[in-house]
């Protein structure tokens, strides 16, 4: 346990929250810009088992945020990639790739083979697979999303039932727009990557207050920060 002593001795996590973590298993939907800070941390953190799910390659434009590669990755397959790299952080932690995504056809037998789901995608439709699956299955699921300098977390279907529908009004409307590139910084993916991580390890673990049917949203350009009830 030396590994994670600098966690085993925080009051109120201590070696139970490192079993629970170890016994744990996340999948982790993108593994880009929120993926690669999200499945770094997890890994690191002692996270059992992880599911890398991606059907994307490196690209030279992902470099500038999306930390996991480098320049020797573009043009590969993510899921080879960050599998490489994840591997070599931690020779305990069981993987298992999927490197064509979520689909409708998969998610079902997918999803249900973890115990947390992270979104890490930047297309509205797979976030809304994901959140009828895992209403479905009875899964937590942990959404970030960012644009620009902005950036939010929320906790889903967890003991609220809070659910993407509950936070988006005009959902249909959103589910069919086409996907846009965007432009953002790179410390803004890994901010809310990061708090992302921490609210699975609080999930996971019982320690401290999950943000379960609360929004933070956060802004880097003028460092503001704020919580919203839904």
């Amino acid at each position: 346990m030396d590994r994670f002593l600098r966690q085993t001795m925080i009051d109120g996590f201590g070696e139970q929250g490192q079993s629970l973590l170890k016994r744990s298993s996340v999948l982790i939907v993108g593994l880009g810009g929120l993926g690669a800070p999200v499945s770094s941390y997890l890994v690191s953190a002692g996270v059992g088992k992880i599911g890398l799910c991606d059907k994307d390659v490196v690209s030279e434009t992902n470099l500038q945020r999306q930390i996991l590669y480098t320049e020797e990755d573009v043009s590969k397959k993510k899921t080879d990639c960050a599998l490489s790299h994840l591997s070599a952080m931690s020779s305990n932690t069981i993987f298992k790739v999927y490197p064509n995504g979520l689909t409708d056809d998969n998610a079902q037998d997918m999803i249900s083979d973890y115990d947390v789901i992270m979104d890490c995608t930047d297309n509205f439709i797979v976030r809304l697979l994901i959140d009828n699956v895992c209403r479905r299955l009875g899964k937590p699921w942990i959404h970030g999303s960012i644009d620009t300098s902005y950036g939010c977390v929320t906790v889903f279907n967890h003991t609220k039932g809070k659910s993407l529908h509950d936070l988006y009004n005009d959902i249909s409307e959103l589910s069919y727009q086409p996907s846009n590139i965007i432009g953002t910084f790179g410390p803004v993916v890994g901010m809310v990557g990061s708090i992302q991580a921490m609210e699975a390890i609080k999930l996971i673990s019982g320690y401290g207050e999950i943000l379960d049917g609360t929004l933070l949203t956060i802004d880097l350009k003028d460092l503001s920060f704020a919580k919203y009830q839904f």
